[in-house]
């Protein structure tokens, strides 16, 4: 295990509208705002079209090849996730959201585009004097949190 230790900054109350892309606004916001870090949960709904990655396909495999999934109708979904800066400085937001339709949910990262369906809901909490900041890692080949 990792970790460090940081303070709570401002809280953000967010509506996303229809048709916006959930991370494309988060990150945008965040650059807007000068948030360097936050935690957030979402709840709302995600339009037909939008994609997950989930997965990955075989296990332990490396590399690991995701799996992406398509959603195809309108789906209620909520999520929580976190921001950092990556080694540019460029906030990078990691979102999973669960995503239910009648009985069937689907649950995934929202990094290939979620669309919003009329409304999504987000309260975000800043996170200050924090020197977390998501690396390249090579054997994983993913983005990974280094505290």
């Amino acid at each position: 295990m990792k970790y460090s230790q940081c303070k709570q900054g401002r809280v953000f109350v967010i509506r996303l509208e229809d048709g916006d892309i959930v991370h494309t606004e988060i990150e945008k916001l965040a650059r807007n705002e000068s948030i360097k870090a936050a935690t957030m949960v979402i709840i709302g709904g995600a339009d037909t079209g939008s994609k997950l990655v989930a997965g990955p396909k075989h296990g332990r495999q490396s590399p690991a090849l995701p799996l992406q999934i398509e959603l195809d109708d309108v789906h209620e979904i909520v999520g929580t996730g976190t921001l950092f800066p990556d080694t540019g400085g460029s906030p990078v937001l990691h979102m999973h959201i669960a995503c239910g339709r009648n009985t069937e949910t689907r649950t995934g990262c929202v990094r290939q585009g979620v669309k919003v369906w009329q409304v999504m809901e987000v309260i975000l909490f800043e996170l200050v004097e924090t020197t977390g900041i998501r690396v390249l890692d090579q054997a994983t080949g993913f983005e990974l949190l280094k505290p």
